[in-house]
């Protein structure tokens, strides 16, 4: 089974990276394949105890310039490939924009690398392949 409308999650690790070449290499067997790389990129939180505290400004600003330089990389990969792509960024949680991306473009399969950048927060709230996985209504890809 040939995919056409390939969706790779790309965080920037070594495993999205190896993610990457298996989603370009999927792209590259089928002429008629888009390949769609999606970073998601989300703003830190931190609470006292129910409130929300402020995060400076500065912050904000290093995540969303590291969210651009992931996405610059993804493009430089893709660029030298030969195929059809697009290389976007979004805000909001990796889990949730991957699966809501997919619905809204069709996709008919989902890449994902087998561990990514989510340090302490993946084995509190479980990895987002773990969460694409459960939660996907299309196959999923998990590369190791």
């Amino acid at each position: 089974m040939l995919f056409t409308k390939i969706l790779l999650a790309y965080d920037g690790s070594e495993a999205a990276s190896k993610a990457l070449g298996r989603a370009i290499e999927l792209a590259q067997a089928s002429p008629d394949a888009v390949l769609d790389v999606v970073h998601a990129y989300d703003y830190p939180r931190f609470f006292i105890g129910e409130a929300l505290a402020p995060i400076p400004a500065t912050l904000n600003k290093d995540v969303y310039d590291i969210a651009v330089q992931t996405v610059e990389e993804a493009k430089k990969q893709v660029q030298h490939a030969g195929i059809h792509a697009n290389v976007e960024m979004i805000q909001g949680g990796p889990a949730e924009v991957i699966l809501e991306y997919a619905k809204q473009n069709g996709s008919d399969l989902i890449v994902v690398g087998s561990r990514g950048l989510g340090g302490i927060r993946e084995f509190v709230l479980g990895s987002v392949s773990h969460n694409v996985v459960q939660h996907a209504t299309i196959p999923v890809l998990v590369v190791k």
